[in-house]
């Protein structure tokens, strides 16, 4: 589209389609089954274009596709990442997407298009950038600027989403008093009446806009990709926001000039079973709210603390963003080496038996249990989960949420009599809940669960220690997955260390080959990474229960000998979780820092 003019696949399609298979972007067969589609559309309202059929229904490459595209029909290809984004340009964003009404702002967000610039060559002309040229709504977005003329410009997908999180989170500029351009629908409970104390809160909460201010941070803590958002008072009318990005506590915000106790009220009234008028004890609650056209659940918890000033009833919040997992997520996209990814098709192509994740809270030990189960679904089974609380709706598993008259045991025991083929067990907490899900696999049932311990070994000690019998624990488990998240370096601004500490390097595990042959790299930081990092990837160590293992586990008398199964399950082709760093770090994925700090238990 240029200069306004609306696009249409009906003439050129077919010249389009020649160029994507020269390209081998498409094969024929693709190619006549999206025409099919395309066919179906024909007396559709809203009838879909070429390029969006290959990319959504196909899963063709969106950014080679979209290049050519644009490359085909000459719209212009800008690049929007780095330096390019100077304060200024990113205000001249800012101000025009805030002219537009909030309809189109919807639509703007939902079909990833945003004002750009004026153009160097036409001054009279604006650049909407978009991640689909062809898209008759970004034409609709354009119109509605308030100038005459416009251009359609192309950019990558994922340059957009940079450039859009680099315009709606402006952490410096929160407006208490304006409502966010967000789409936000809270589900909630009124209060009871309030006491004098409570209605000067309530005033104060209405002078100050803390509603809206409060809306804002949540939202901005789900675009920033945020887990945890920590609400903090300082001070009797000073609350900082902190956010945990890639495992990381940062301060995002601090609000002055309002009591903290406002700000807690105003959280607790955005949740549910949460009591505004307790302070006195912990709380735990949840809210859902849609933002950009997404529905976000929220956990809340809160607990009373104690601040300098003794009149004021301080309460901590953390609330965790319930980001939904990508429920078609595989076992080959969980970042497994080809031994981990290897064993962990056996172990849940077993009939029965156990499956442990182990780690520490947020190491992503649920998107590991989503890709097993996944691998494993299907209609002609019955899968049961049992958690406390249910965080993710898996379709097609029939989900437990325990209730204070349905405990672990209760709903363990259930289930037993609920014709169940494949079970998850949200964590094995006791040895109650272990005994049972330990019996449930070995009754010829397919069982899933957690476990928080250091490394693999360690939980096959843990589960003897909770008093679990060498031989349940021996024939149950067919495998015990350890994971942790590793910060990934920028890749935009990371470089290679120059003189690397060699000493280091080997005390960490590299050979004097692999020191020779690496090239490590080190985080910097720009303004499109936290610190020089930007994203997580896992690292695992599989334990498989060949047959070597169980014997020695049947052979424990008084303790599990850890050292001997490491020795043992290394020589299977386990790798430890600290090998598994340093593969990362020869790929230049992460640096020796994030390997060091995150598998420390191992030295």
């Amino acid at each position: 589209m240029i200069g306004g003019k609306e696009f249409t696949t009906s003439a050129k399609k077919r010249d389009l389609s020649d160029v994507l298979l020269e390209k081998g972007i498409i094969s024929p067969e693709v190619l006549l089954e999206a025409v099919q589609v395309l066919s179906n559309d024909e007396n559709q309202k809203n009838r879909r274009n070429l390029p969006w059929v290959l990319v959504n229904v196909f899963k063709v490459d969106r950014d080679l596709l979209y290049r050519e595209v644009a490359n085909f029909y000459a719209f212009k290809i800008i690049d929007v990442s780095g330096g390019k984004l100077t304060d200024d340009v990113l205000a001249f964003i800012r101000k025009e997407f805030n002219t537009l009404p909030d309809s189109l702002k919807d639509l703007a967000i939902e079909h990833h298009t945003l004002p750009f610039m004026m153009d160097p060559q036409r001054p009279d002309r604006l650049q909407v950038v978009t991640s689909d040229p062809t898209s008759r709504f970004a034409v609709t977005v354009a119109r509605g600027f308030q100038y005459g003329k416009f251009e359609i410009c192309y950019v990558p997908l994922s340059q957009w989403e940079d450039l859009w999180r680099r315009v709606a989170l402006d952490r410096a500029m929160y407006d208490d008093r304006k409502k966010d351009d967000a789409e936000i629908r809270y589900e909630q409970e009124s209060s009871e009446e309030a006491s004098e104390y409570e209605q000067a809160l309530e005033d104060e909460i209405s002078r100050s806009g803390l509603v809206n201010l409060v809306e804002k941070i949540l939202a901005d803590g789900v675009r920033v990709g945020a887990s945890d958002i920590h609400i903090f008072p300082k001070g009797e009318k000073v609350t900082e926001f902190h956010f945990r990005v890639d495992g990381r506590l940062t301060l995002w915000y601090t609000h002055r000039d309002t009591r903290a106790e406002a700000v807690s009220a105003v959280v607790k009234d955005r949740a549910k079973n949460l009591d505004r008028f307790e302070r006195n004890m912990a709380q735990d609650g949840f809210a859902q709210m849609t933002i950009d056209n997404k529905t976000i659940r929220f956990r809340v918890s809160v607990i009373p603390m104690v601040g300098k000033e003794l009149r004021s009833r301080y309460e901590s919040i953390v609330i965790r963003i319930l980001h939904e997992p990508n429920l078609s997520i595989r076992v080959e996209d969980l970042g497994f080496g080809p031994y981990e990814e290897s064993v962990i098709r056996k172990a849940v192509a077993k009939p029965h038996g156990i499956i442990i994740v182990t780690g520490p809270t947020g190491s992503g030990k649920s998107t590991t249990l989503v890709g097993a189960l996944r691998a494993v679904m299907d209609p002609a089974v019955n899968i049961l989960t049992v958690e406390d609380p249910v965080e993710y709706f898996i379709d097609g598993a029939r989900q437990v949420k325990l209730n204070p008259k349905l405990d672990f045991e209760g709903a363990l025991r259930a289930i037993l009599r609920h014709d169940p083929d494949i079970v998850m067990v949200g964590e094995m907490r006791d040895k109650i809940t272990a005994d049972i899900a330990i019996k449930l696999a070995n009754t010829g049932h397919l069982t899933l669960s957690t476990l928080h311990t250091n490394d693999a070994p360690s939980a096959i000690s843990r589960l003897y220690k909770m008093g679990i019998e060498p031989f349940l624990i021996g024939y149950a488990i067919n495998i015990i997955l350890a994971q942790r998240l590793l910060r990934k370096l920028c890749i935009r601004c990371k470089r290679p260390v120059m003189n690397p500490d060699k000493d280091e390097l080997r005390l960490l595990g590299f050979t004097d080959q692999d020191i020779a042959e690496a090239k490590i790299y080190e985080p910097v930081g720009c303004p499109e990474c936290l610190q020089g990092y930007k994203g997580r990837t896992a690292i695992h160590e599989a334990l498989y229960f060949h047959k070597n293992i169980r014997q020695l586990i049947l052979q424990s008398d008084t303790f599990v000998d850890e050292e001997k199964l490491r020795e043992i399950a290394s020589k299977n082709g386990m790798r430890t979780l600290r090998h598994s760093g340093i593969e990362l770090i020869k790929k230049g994925i992460t640096s020796v820092n994030e390997v060091v700090t995150i598998t420390m238990e191992e030295d």
